[in-house]
């Protein structure tokens, strides 16, 4: 649907959400819209904090709370939102998230909360 690729190569367990910019992004502005920053900054701390539980980031889970903080606007090109685990237990995981512009501006960040769950719900 949005299009983002998934980097999970990088061996410090963090994650990489890739996405290029295209118009149907963008809000009426002419701006990425806060929708997809939060989608991809929830996509990146996800992957981390499931990378946490399982290498190949396929754990399951749930994000419990994302606190989102917009600093920047993109309209167009690549974008880079970059997670990585910052605590946790058993089941919860803490995990932050920046996204960048390919010339590294930054543009937005995040803190979330993640919990493990055991299996797929709602099949």
């Amino acid at each position: 649907m949005v299009g983002y690729d998934i980097d999970l190569s990088h061996h410090d367990g963090g994650a990489r959400i890739i996405l290029d910019i295209a118009p149907r992004h963008l809000n009426r502005v002419g701006s990425l819209h806060g929708g997809i920053v939060a989608m991809l900054l929830d996509a990146a701390s996800g992957f981390a904090a499931s990378r946490s539980w399982s290498e190949d980031g396929d754990a399951l889970l749930v994000t419990v709370a994302l606190n989102t903080q917009y600093i920047a606007s993109a309209h167009q090109g690549r974008v880079i939102a970059t997670g990585y685990v910052t605590g946790g237990g058993k089941t919860i995981r803490y995990a932050d998230a920046e996204l960048r512009a390919a010339d590294g501006r930054l543009l937005a960040k995040a803190s979330g909360v993640f919990k493990r769950i055991s299996e797929r719900r709602g099949k």
